[in-house]
């Protein structure tokens, strides 16, 4: 029997993803490897580093995808609309509306959004621009 002071094994998961990484090779040629970083990593707050590395690599957050995904979306929506093109827009609003409620799930609360209507395309194009 255990006594009450130990403590659970230590279990680093990013570690251990870099790690299998590295065995594959995905940890050659890493862009700016060598090099030193810059001053500014090293100063403020951890967060906002990863971020800034973050955005640096490319990375989008899942919500950003999304809002890029739905202003596509509403964009075509709205030219099938105009043209009168024969195309059930209501089930394409309504995949649409599905997309906004992902999207208000991950995004920042500032960031939240409405639901749209085959009525609304043109005014919720302003909306998420």
């Amino acid at each position: 029997m255990s006594d009450g002071n130990s403590m659970p094994p230590y279990n680093d998961l990013i570690g251990d993803i870099l790690k299998s990484h590295a065995k594959e090779g995905g940890m050659e040629n890493l862009k700016g490897q060598g090099k030193p970083l810059p001053k500014e990593y090293f100063s403020g707050d951890t967060y906002q580093h990863f971020q800034r590395i973050a955005k640096d690599a490319g990375y989008k957050p899942h919500w950003l995808k999304l809002q890029h995904e739905i202003r596509d979306e509403l964009h075509a929506i709205s030219r099938l609309q105009a043209e009168n093109i024969g195309v059930d827009l209501q089930n394409r609003v309504i995949g649409l509306n599905q997309k906004i409620d992902e999207h208000n799930k991950h995004c920042p609360p500032p960031m939240l959004k409405g639901r749209v209507t085959v009525e609304s395309i043109e005014r919720a194009k302003e909306f998420w621009k």
